[in-house]
């Protein structure tokens, strides 16, 4: 029986974008002839994220799609929590709803994983020769703090704790007790990873097709402050 990638992709007000991400991972031909299941969460969108999402579905009925929504606006984290919980494929990706990465990558996320040397593997945005737009320098350096605080106290050499291309074996995932609500989710994810007994991460070179503000990037410098926060508390007090 053939194996399944969950595709766990959290909405919010991606009206515009929602249908050009679904057909990115639409044309993607998985390794091994994994099978996609989609999962998307809309996180109370306040535009018609909705409607673009059924119209997909209509249009796509052969797609695996599973479409869950939240009353209330939660928070990216919390949409996540959703998506993971309602997956059932042997494998767990995060796909964010806009345009920043390229869903023709998950064969390489997926091989060190597949050849049997990794659990969890990290796409990162600093390594490797493949494109990456350029956008903010404060925004790059903070990412590297918040990486280099994170792997401080993980004991982890990552080069992109922040990245939103995260791949686990399905168990390794469902088994966290996941908290953060919003964008607290990458330092949490990452340090409860960092403490499974004889777990083994990877991290491999991916490209990076950064939003500016004005096309709808949305996480501010008070995410990189909770994301401080978030690193002391699942590494300290939360240990």
């Amino acid at each position: 029986m053939a194996e399944t990638l969950s595709i766990v992709i959290p909405a919010y007000n991606e009206e515009r974008t929602i249908h050009r991400i679904l057909d990115k991972v639409k044309a993607v031909e998985l390794i091994q002839g994994i099978q996609k299941e989609l999962i998307i969460t809309n996180d109370c969108s306040k535009d018609d994220t909705e409607g673009a999402i059924r119209r997909y579905m209509d249009a796509n009925p052969e797609l695996n799609i599973r479409y869950l929504k939240h009353e209330v606006n939660k928070g990216k984290g919390a949409a996540l929590h959703t998506g993971i919980q309602h997956a059932s494929g042997n494998y767990i990706i995060i796909q964010d709803a806009d345009l920043e990465y390229d869903p023709q990558e998950y064969n390489i996320l997926l091989r060190p994983i597949l050849d049997g040397y990794a659990n969890v593997v990290y796409g990162s945005r600093f390594m490797g020769g493949r494109p990456h737009r350029i956008l903010f320098f404060w925004h790059s350096i903070g990412n590297k703090f918040l990486t280099f605080v994170s792997n401080m106290f993980t004991n982890l050499n990552l080069t992109d704790m922040e990245t939103c291309y995260k791949l686990f074996q399905a168990e390794t995932l469902k088994g966290l007790d996941l908290k953060e609500k919003r964008f607290g989710f990458e330092p949490e994810v990452t340090a409860k990873i960092s403490r499974i007994p004889d777990v083994r991460i990877y991290e491999v070179g991916i490209s990076y097709y950064g939003r500016s503000y004005a096309e709808g990037k949305k996480i501010g410098w008070r995410d990189g402050v909770r994301a401080i926060y978030c690193i002391i508390k699942y590494n300290v007090w939360a240990r």
